[in-house]
């Protein structure tokens, strides 16, 4: 059986081809820079699938013309184990496929966090098993992946681990969506992970400066990487919006210039943009929702 052919096949990759136009990218703005809530310790699966269907198409006669799944794998001794591999895959299959019946792009977002004190070998090692677990499972259900994109972690080295350059960053992380992502994928959008501001920008840029095969727009879909800064300049007082705003602005430029190959650094003198943004065991979950669907989001246009 081919790919999904509903009614929404091409708004879909109509959709999806905007979202991942070069210079451009989103904002994460579905939660506060600290976590929500915290989930137990050890391997997840997420669920909420049951009425999915249904929420979507409310969300959809709303407006809203994508969508966003998280699931959550851990780097350690025996993890991430097969079965959580396994799982998480075919729930972000299941999750795509119900959106794009209902006309919403799927944002999949299969995220390796950064704990740990592996390095950036295991990381990336770990990351194209992953991936390839889950363009596996999307291709099971026969999504449309014209009409996808895809929210992945930097291949990076763990939290405790010594820090590495842009440059190997980007050479590890693209080599691992050349071996696992389908060019037919528009996107890649990529999380920040709890990386500083600065730190995320200039892997994003690192990225886009390679001089490889690339078939898919490399952006951002940055959350805390985005906001921290700018709250830190607001500091909740009238009178530092100026500041706040110009904060933002400067962010939003840095990133946007980044998705082209063109940052120069020009957005390091911020406050706080060279601080660690990480939160140990980051699996957050949506106030009031059993599940991590996030149907909203704020689009930077630069």
């Amino acid at each position: 059986m081919a790919a999904f052919e509903g009614k929404y096949a091409a708004e879909l990759i109509a959709t999806a081809k905007y979202i991942a136009t070069p210079g451009k990218g989103i904002l994460a703005a579905d939660e506060s820079t600290g976590t929500i809530g915290k989930r137990t310790d050890g391997e997840t699966t997420t669920q909420g699938l049951d009425g999915l269907a249904q929420r979507c198409q409310q969300y959809y006669n709303a407006g809203a013309r994508f969508a966003k799944w998280r699931a959550v794998l851990n780097i350690g001794p025996t993890e991430p184990s097969p079965l959580a591999i396994l799982e998480n895959a075919n729930g972000l299959a299941r999750y795509a496929i119900i959106c794009q019946e209902n006309g919403l792009v799927p944002i999949v977002e299969p995220e390796i966090l950064v704990d740990g004190l592996h390095d950036i070998k295991k990381c990336a090692a770990v990351t194209e098993i992953v991936l390839a677990a889950v363009y596996k499972a999307l291709s099971d259900h026969h999504v449309l992946l014209e009409g996808t994109l895809l929210k992945p972690n930097m291949v990076t080295p763990g939290s405790k681990a010594p820090k590495t350059t842009p440059q190997e960053i980007a050479k590890y992380t693209v080599q691992a969506l050349q071996r696992t992502v389908p060019p037919a994928v528009p996107g890649i959008m990529f999380l920040s992970g709890g990386q500083s501001e600065e730190e995320a920008t200039l892997n994003l840029n690192a990225m886009n400066e390679l001089e490889t095969k690339k078939p898919w727009t490399l952006s951002f879909s940055f959350g805390r990487a985005l906001q921290a800064s700018t709250l830190k300049t607001w500091a909740g007082k009238k009178e530092n919006i100026p500041a706040a705003q110009a904060a933002l602005l400067a962010r939003c430029k840095a990133n946007s210039e980044a998705v082209l190959g063109k940052y120069a650094g020009d957005a390091a003198k911020g406050v706080g943009t060279d601080e660690s943004l990480h939160v140990a065991n980051y699996k957050t979950k949506q106030m009031g929702c059993s599940s991590e669907v996030y149907v909203t989001g704020i689009f930077i246009m630069i």
